[in-house]
């Protein structure tokens, strides 16, 4: 039973790392100030927005990439046609409180 668990976690590591929104993308924040997220194969986010260090997981929902920040937001990158978007969301927020283009600048 625990060898069955640990492939299925094994697994996703393997889906993720293997996923197109792996690495690490250029995006802006409501300011319109540049900064980056990472997403890593093991489902940790990373960002370096106004040197706030924010770290949350992610996962992959066809066609987009899910972030949940240890800040209470959601962040989305999604496939739109050739492009990729990046949409915030607050915690109470129905609608995204932000919204840029995402592009992948290492991965």
């Amino acid at each position: 039973m625990l060898s069955s668990f640990l492939s299925l976690v094994g697994s996703g590591e393997e889906n993720l790392a293997r996923s197109e929104f792996a690495g690490t993308w250029a995006v802006k924040d409501t300011a319109g100030n540049p900064f980056e997220i990472t997403l890593f194969a093991s489902g940790v986010a990373e960002a370096d927005r106004a040197c706030e260090g924010m770290t949350g997981a992610w996962t992959e929902e066809s066609p987009s990439a899910v972030i949940t920040w240890d800040t209470g937001w959601t962040t989305k990158i999604t496939k739109t046609g050739s492009q990729y978007i990046k949409t915030a969301y607050d915690q109470t927020a129905a609608a995204p409180t932000n919204t840029s283009i995402a592009e992948k600048v290492r991965g």
